[in-house]
């Protein structure tokens, strides 16, 4: 298109006038102070103040109160720590480690022995669901044996604590 062909828009006119929301026209041309970016800015400070306005009744929506959480169940409650007296952990008794090739594991057969970093009498390692909590020591009891504890090594976090 060059400077002397007739445009298909007028210049000083806005092909799609806005309406506002009371609905009358912003893109209206007879207007003494009406030019596309005033109106472009315009359309945009209506739609940011309505926007701003649907945000608050959001929030305002969402707003809970909830429940106080701070006490801390007594014995004898059924939602304390009591609860979970029938859930199954496991329990591992480490006697000691050692590393071995392959070859080594395949000649092993009975009567073969296994030497491990513990000497006899140490301190064996208490594991509760893969996390090391105590140690204790072998003992036979009615041809059983069993691990008095001897030291707790660590201890879970306080409730609510992290």
């Amino acid at each position: 298109m060059t400077d002397s062909e007739p445009s298909s828009v007028p210049q000083n006119q806005n092909p799609t006038p806005s309406v506002a929301p009371d609905g009358t026209s912003k893109g209206d041309s007879s207007s003494p102070n009406s030019d596309p970016t005033t109106d472009a800015i315009r359309d945009a400070t209506v739609q940011v103040d309505r926007l701003a306005g649907e945000a608050e009744a959001v929030a305002e929506a969402r707003a809970v109160e909830l429940p106080d959480f701070g006490s801390s169940a007594g014995p004898g409650d059924p939602t304390g720590i009591g609860m979970l007296g029938d859930v199954d952990l496991d329990v591992r008794i480490e006697l000691g480690r050692t590393r071995m090739l392959v070859d080594d594991v395949l000649r092993l057969s009975p009567e073969s022995v296994v030497e491990l970093d513990k000497a006899a009498g140490d301190p064996v390692d208490i594991y509760v669901n893969g996390r090391h909590v105590a140690r204790g020591e072998v003992l036979v009891l009615n041809e059983n044996f069993c691990v008095r504890v001897s030291e707790i090594v660590g201890r879970l976090p306080e409730a609510g604590t992290g």
